[in-house]
């Protein structure tokens, strides 16, 4: 967890409107910890914040709205989450029966560079303690090319196997590469 998440929203909403003369101590210490100079830093914590405040706005609204009633909101979640990620990590969205966000546990898998080891046991544990209804599988390409590889529909079709067993739906699979638009496996039939 990093400092910025355990900042209330009106302290962050503070710090980010803040002008820089009135900067805290919290911002002072960010600009110390690298030799960047405390401009480059301000704006990189400036940035920081406002991201910060985004992921927690999407994700009250995705709590609050059918997830996949708008496949857009699902792909800027899941960009804002994955997008900067320089290795694979692989994760799950767990939705009730209105398809609305139970829990969204983004880095269940870790990986490499070029791969990540999904365990399906573990992916049908974590649907049951959730009581989930619906799950939304997603992961990372940090090679920038979000086309799923052979190995990407194999895991796909074991793990809506091994949910189906125990009632839960896989709805999609979303791999984020970067800046490219987020692929679909719904979209592209594979599901």
């Amino acid at each position: 967890m990093n400092e910025l998440s355990r900042m209330s929203r009106d302290a962050l909403v503070s710090e980010l409107v803040a002008p820089v003369c009135a900067v805290s101590e919290a911002t002072m210490a960010y600009c110390a910890a690298d030799d960047t100079p405390a401009s480059q830093a301000e704006i990189a914590r400036r940035l920081a914040i406002a991201r910060e405040i985004l992921l927690r706005d999407l994700e009250a609204q995705c709590q609050r709205t059918a997830v996949l009633d708008s496949p857009k909101t699902v792909r800027e979640y899941l960009m804002l989450h994955y997008a900067h990620l320089p290795h694979e990590v692989f994760g799950v969205l767990f939705l009730d029966a209105q398809n609305r966000l139970i829990e969204a546990e983004l880095q269940m898998f870790r990986g490499t560079l070029t791969s990540t080891s999904v365990h399906p046991r573990e992916v049908v544990k974590a649907a049951l303690a959730h009581n989930a209804a619906a799950i939304v599988l997603c992961h990372v390409h940090p090679s920038g090319t979000p086309d799923p590889s052979r190995a990407d529909e194999v895991l796909t079709t074991q793990l809506s196997t091994a949910l189906a067993m125990v009632d839960v739906k896989v709805l999609d699979h979303f791999i984020v590469a970067g800046a490219a638009t987020p692929v679909s496996f719904a979209e592209l039939g594979l599901l």
